[in-house]
């Protein structure tokens, strides 16, 4: 049985991760927040690997303040780049593997089509840069490290563009939301059970993708989850709008779609087009 350490327990993924786990028996998953074990002391992460026996560590945890980090790139960094290192240090003295998550913030978003693994990085925030420094600290760290970058998580726990969305229907009249930055909306607990069959299966190291499938813009996203809960325009009206009209503190990427086929290659993963993966996600709130 595998040993698994899954940090950032309460967030979204780790949410998801936590309700799945009894569906993977040859898992032993131990969870913790920072309460449990605060990542960023060095000698606090060594001890606890080693006193628990850890053979893998799944790291959900991260600073995800997008435009806070703007004006807080100092507790950013120690977050997504200096304790991903102590987490890689850790495992790699036993022997261990990791599974870092990252985002398509490490890329520019001036692209066209899908970003595969091998395109260059170029991020344009605190937040797209810490984490892509993350990689490289785990990757130099642990020579049985994975990266999984993601993006447009949403889930039943924690907040999230869905939750926000639906709140905003019973508040408001009408919403103006951007509809020129293109992604890929992905269901948290899609991507815990890839990462759960990563695991039984034994990690290639390397960097993948994972989201679900399909593009659309963020004012796509909202028109889908409105239709899909019965939301029509008399009860809140949506608006597109051009990014220029809702400006933020950090950047962000125009066009963020990644490729998958590395990781569906290597595991054999059947990944949902992200619509279907939203219905599930709707049922369950």
């Amino acid at each position: 049985m595998h040993k698994l350490l899954v940090t950032g327990c309460r967030g979204q993924l780790g949410s998801e991760l936590q309700d799945i786990a009894e569906d993977y028996e040859s898992l032993d998953l131990l969870f913790t927040d920072y309460t449990e074990l605060d990542i960023t002391d060095r000698k606090a992460v060594r001890m606890f690997v080693e006193d628990h026996g850890v053979d893998c560590i799944v790291n959900c945890a991260a600073y995800t303040a997008v435009d806070k980090a703007e004006s807080d790139p100092e507790r950013c960094d120690l977050l997504n780049h200096v304790a991903p290192g102590y987490l890689a240090e850790a495992i790699a003295a036993r022997g261990g593997s990791m599974i870092q998550i990252s985002t398509d913030y490490v890329f520019d978003g001036q692209g066209c089509i899908p970003y595969r693994e091998d395109m260059p990085t170029a991020p344009q925030s605190v937040y797209g840069r810490t984490k892509l420094a993350g990689e490289g600290e785990v990757v130099l760290k642990c020579p049985g490290a994975m990266i999984i970058r993601t993006a447009w998580l949403y889930s039943s726990y924690g907040g999230n563009f869905v939750k926000t969305m639906l709140r905003l229907a019973k508040e408001r009249d009408e919403i103006g939301v951007v509809a020129d930055q293109i992604g890929t909306p992905t269901y948290a607990r899609d991507l815990a059970r890839a990462i759960c069959t990563i695991a039984e299966q034994g990690i290639v190291p390397g960097i993948y993708h994972f989201t679900n499938e399909g593009a659309a813009s963020w004012y796509d996203f909202t028109k889908t989850i409105f239709r899909l809960e019965g939301i029509d325009e008399d009860d809140c009206r949506v608006r597109p709008l051009h990014t220029e009209e809702y400006p933020t503190p950090a950047q962000r990427p125009h066009y963020s779609v990644l490729d998958k086929s590395k990781i569906k290659r290597t595991y054999g993963l059947d990944i949902r087009w992200w619509e279907d993966a939203l219905k599930s996600c709707l049922k369950k709130l």
